[in-house]
């Protein structure tokens, strides 16, 4: 159990102290993961920027995650989609959707400057939890094509099968808890308020 997401973010910050002497590219998928990722790009001497992934939300179910979407619009979707009620045409809607929330939060995270390349870079992509793994999976996918040298993934907590599901995609995983009951990621922190736009975009531009 984490007390909140600095304290997270201040014992994933412990086991990342190795990759400090890399200078590394620290990524968040907002919004939640965002002040631990600043937290831990200020200890580890590294940049600090945002990785802009959406879950794809299930049909009368918006906690739960059937896929997610990147930038670029590739897709990843859950095996279990369909079973949830997902046909193509609500995939496509719920995409659309989804990619019209990322255009929008680049405009508004990043709008005088272009993200930070990761290309030949040690990208650390953190997030605050894995329940589905589905938002780190499309992150790492989107991140490998900019052709980073190494790229890490790195969480709190996460199930067991949303770690199985994201390493083939990283070149390391480190995650300090995977219970093997789990059922949102808020259960592992006695304080866990959501992240808004406006502490995203000051964090960005500090």
């Amino acid at each position: 159990m984490f007390a909140n997401r600095d304290d997270a973010a201040r014992q994933l910050a412990a086991r990342l102290q190795p990759y400090r002497a890399q200078h590394p590219l620290v990524l968040a998928i907002p919004r939640g993961a965002v002040p631990m990722a600043r937290l831990l790009a200020d200890a580890l001497d590294g940049d600090f920027d945002v990785v802009l992934v959406r879950k794809l939300r299930a049909p009368r179910h918006a906690e739960t995650a059937i896929g997610a979407v990147d930038e670029s619009g590739w897709t990843y979707l859950a095996p279990y989609a369909a079973a949830m009620g997902a046909d193509q045409a609500y995939i496509e809607r719920e995409k659309q959707t989804q990619l019209a929330t990322i255009r929008a939060r680049r405009e508004n995270y990043t709008p005088i400057r272009p993200p930070l390349d990761p290309a030949g870079r040690l990208v650390i992509v953190v997030d605050d939890g894995l329940a589905t793994g589905a938002t780190m999976l499309a992150a790492l996918h989107a991140l490998r094509h900019k052709k980073p040298a190494q790229l890490v993934c790195a969480v709190p907590v996460a199930s067991p099968d949303a770690l199985e599901l994201v390493r083939p995609l990283a070149d390391e995983v480190v995650c300090l808890h995977a219970p093997p009951y789990f059922q949102a990621v808020g259960q592992f922190y006695r304080h866990f308020p959501q992240v808004e736009d406006e502490e995203v975009i000051a964090l960005l531009g500090g």
